[in-house]
């Protein structure tokens, strides 16, 4: 057999291929090479995930590594910005559904005030009833969680 002139290994030479850098594609001429140092676990992280991440190479996908991590610190600054305004949007529409209560409860209040003292005036009601009544009622809602109904209520004066 004859010995193949192409070999390096023969007289010394390295027989890594050199590219040409005519024939470099667009996006390998403009990178930059450097060392990097990582943990083994690192780099075994690397090794399982760069393919399913439909990474060509190792180095692409620490690139899109870096490049969400630079991502992710430049949004930090975003939410400095961001959270004092959605605060006080919250707050605004937690003050409006706040007075829209408040209203609700005082025209309640009134009503329940106009009921209180017609039916004062239409019975004659001594205070120890009067009492009496209040010490029941306050049982009856705590019992029934604050849902009163008009027959629970018949229901229960027919007793």
């Amino acid at each position: 057999m004859e010995k193949s002139n192409n070999s390096g290994l023969q007289n010394g030479e390295s027989t890594a291929v050199k590219p040409n850098p005519d024939e470099l594609c667009g996006s390998f001429a403009n990178k930059v090479k450097f060392p990097l140092w990582v943990f083994p676990e690192t780099m075994d992280s690397v090794e399982n995930f760069y393919a399913g991440d439909n990474c060509r190479s190792k180095s692409e996908f620490i690139e899109k590594a870096i490049n969400f991590y630079v991502g992710y610190l430049k949004s930090e600054g975003n939410v400095n910005y961001l959270s004092p305004i959605i605060t006080a949007s919250v707050d605004a529409v937690v003050h409006g559904a706040e007075q829209r209560i408040n209203r609700n409860l005082f025209k309640i209040a009134v009503e329940l005030g106009k009921l209180s003292h017609m039916t004062a005036a239409a019975n004659e009601v001594d205070s120890e009833t009067v009492r009496e009544l209040h010490k029941m009622c306050v049982d009856e809602v705590r019992h029934i969680n604050g849902v009163i109904s008009l027959e629970s209520a018949v229901e229960f004066q027919n007793e």
